[in-house]
C-alpha cells in the first residue's frame, strides 16, 4: 500500500518481513506539513489553435497537507491560490486570462482546493478527490497522485514529495470564452491538463 500504510501479508517468507521490518518508519511521516512554494509547481496545460501546447503555472500559493502513516483514508490538503499570480511566459496573454474573459481576478482573487476524501492505489499511488472552487463555482475534482519519498533537507527540514495530475473542462467553472477558427475548431481547448510536482516541510 506504499508509504501511508501497509497491508499485512500472513503468507510473508522471514526474508521478505526482515526486508519490510527495515523499511521506513511510516509512522514518522504522520504529521502536519506546510507546502513550500519555492520547490513546488501548480501547472497547467491548455490545447491552442488545435495544433499546440501552452503551459503554464501559478506562482503565489499555500498548502497544507496532513499525511496519516497507519490510515491513508484520514490524510487531507488544502490549498489557496491566488490568480493574479497565473504565469504563460506571455505578458499579453498573462493579462487577457486575469480579465473578465477568463478569471476575473478582480471579483475572485483566490482559487481554493480542500480535499473530501484520500485512498490507496497500491504502491506509493494515491488518489485524493475534493473541492475544486473557479470563479466562485465549486466543483469535485479528483487528482492521482505518485509518493516520490521523504528526506531530510541540509537546513533539517523533514520533507515529502508528490508529484500529481488530473483533467477538467474548464467550462465546468464557468471559462467558456473562446473564439473560431477559421479552419474549424476553437482556439482554446475545454480540456486542460493539470500537473503537481509538491514538495512540503513537516511542521515542529
Amino acid at each position: 500500500m506504499g508509504i501511508f500504510g501497509r497491508k499485512n501479508d500472513e503468507t510473508a517468507t522471514p526474508a521478505a518481513a526482515a526486508a519490510t521490518s527495515a523499511g521506513p518508519d511510516l509512522g514518522a511521516l504522520t504529521g502536519d506539513y506546510t507546502v513550500d512554494p519555492a520547490h513546488t509547481t501548480l501547472g497547467f496545460v491548455a490545447r491552442h489553435a488545435m495544433v499546440t501546447n501552452v503551459k503554464g503555472s501559478f506562482t503565489d500559493f499555500t498548502g497544507e497537507l496532513h499525511l496519516d502513516g497507519s490510515d491513508p483514508a484520514k490524510s487531507t490538503a488544502s490549498f489557496d491560490v491566488q490568480m493574479t499570480s497565473i504565469e504563460t511566459g506571455n505578458a499579453d496573454r498573462d493579462g487577457h486570462l486575469k480579465s473578465a474573459d477568463f478569471f476575473k481576478i478582480d471579483e475572485f482573487p483566490t482559487m481554493t482546493f480542500r480535499s473530501t476524501s484520500a485512498e490507496s492505489l497500491g504502491g506509493d499511488d494515491y488518489r485524493i478527490t475534493g473541492d475544486l472552487t473557479i470563479l466562485g463555482t465549486t466543483k469535485p475534482l479528483t487528482i492521482d497522485l505518485e509518493f516520490n519519498g521523504s528526506a531530510k533537507d541540509p537546513f533539517g527540514n523533514e520533507r515529502v514529495g508528490f508529484e500529481g495530475k488530473a483533467t477538467i473542462l474548464r467550462s465546468e467553472w464557468g471559462l467558456t470564452w473562446n473564439a473560431a477558427l477559421e479552419t474549424g475548431g476553437v482556439l482554446v481547448s475545454d480540456k486542460i491538463k493539470l500537473n503537481f510536482d509538491i514538495s512540503a516541510i513537516k511542521n515542529a
